[in-house]
């Protein structure tokens, strides 16, 4: 059905017969096999198809073509006319990027929509004002809490090294008296086999992914937040473009949202089952952790508000109301 809806979305607009075509290449973080970069393989094929072959894209999974960290700049600066990236990784530069990652705001694929739908026209200035044009966004599954060792309280997370990928998990594992170690998502298996890092917040899609069960053993749901890759166009690959090709990409762009998140969904419980299948133990996280945890999501809510002022107060206001 996903291929199907594909198909029909790149038969959408009868693009003429191909000039000289352009070969986009699509860098991604993620493995070949990961929802996101099956998702990307075939937004790829349906825009290919859908121009007739004048805009050819080719992913690149595992970030063989640039890291993750290295994504959006590529795209942003024309090494690269196309790229995808989580950014919530780059909430240094603008805090609005990590409006998705705010502790406990959004918990559940409803809210996320929800709250992505406040942040899309703010999110949207913000990128065009850095020359990146936003195609799709698709979340992922919520994010719980891996660890090598039992945890039932903060108190158990103290000194222990914590994988972070952006600034809300740097902050996450300071206030928990965690260690935070940057790790790129296809550093992660090495990382904890060789002990550098001993603990990380991810969906169980990267759990699984990356068959974390051979380090680690306990993956506790809390549903923190459900942060997003994003798919994201230089401005001026896109400025070049006819009418009917964008027009296409738009069409495409709409069904890989509408398809990543109905992957992200059936991924959820499958990857708690592999986790589990692995020989992890998959559980709620204990009551006082949670309640812990959401007096640390409070600190980190009123913090990620500060910083992003009155954008940041708009967007959680829309997403309330």
């Amino acid at each position: 059905m996903r291929r199907l809806t594909y198909a029909l979305a790149a038969t959408a607009v009868t693009a003429a017969a191909p000039a000289l075509a352009e070969k986009w290449d699509m860098p991604l973080a993620y493995s070949a096999t990961n929802f996101h970069s099956e998702n990307a393989a075939e937004f790829a094929q349906c825009v290919t198809s859908g121009t007739n072959g004048e805009i050819e894209i080719t992913t690149h999974p595992s970030g063989s073509l640039f890291k993750g960290a290295d994504i959006k700049r590529a795209v942003q600066t024309g090494q690269v006319p196309i790229g995808e990236r989580l950014l919530s990784g780059h909430q240094n530069e603008n805090p609005l990027f990590g409006f998705d990652s705010v502790p406990f705001l959004a918990t559940s694929f409803d809210d996320s929509v929800a709250l992505y739908e406040a942040a899309k026209p703010k999110l949207e200035e913000v990128l065009a004002e850095q020359n990146l044009t936003l195609l799709y966004a698709v979340p992922w599954p919520p994010q719980g809490l891996y660890f090598k060792d039992e945890v039932t309280s903060v108190e158990d997370m103290k000194g222990v090294k914590f994988r972070s990928y952006n600034s809300a998990t740097a902050r996450l594992a300071e206030l928990t008296g965690m260690l935070p170690v940057t790790i790129e998502a296809a550093e992660i298996s090495q990382a904890f086999a060789t002990g550098v890092a001993e603990s990380m917040v991810s969906s169980g899609a990267t759990g699984y992914d990356r068959k974390v069960w051979e380090s680690l053993n306990y993956f506790y749901e809390v549903d923190a937040w459900l942060p997003r890759n994003y798919v994201m166009v230089n401005s001026d690959a896109w400025n070049g473009l006819g009418d009917a090709n964008k027009t296409v990409l738009t069409d495409c762009a709409a069904t890989a949202e509408a398809n990543g998140l109905q992957l992200s969904k059936d991924y959820t419980q499958f990857t708690m089952d592999g986790l589990a299948e692995g020989g992890m133990t998959v559980a709620p996280a204990s009551d006082t952790l949670v309640g812990e945890l959401k007096t640390i999501g409070e600190t980190m809510t009123a913090e990620w508000l500060e910083a992003a002022g009155d954008d940041g107060q708009a967007i959680v206001d829309a997403f309330k109301n």
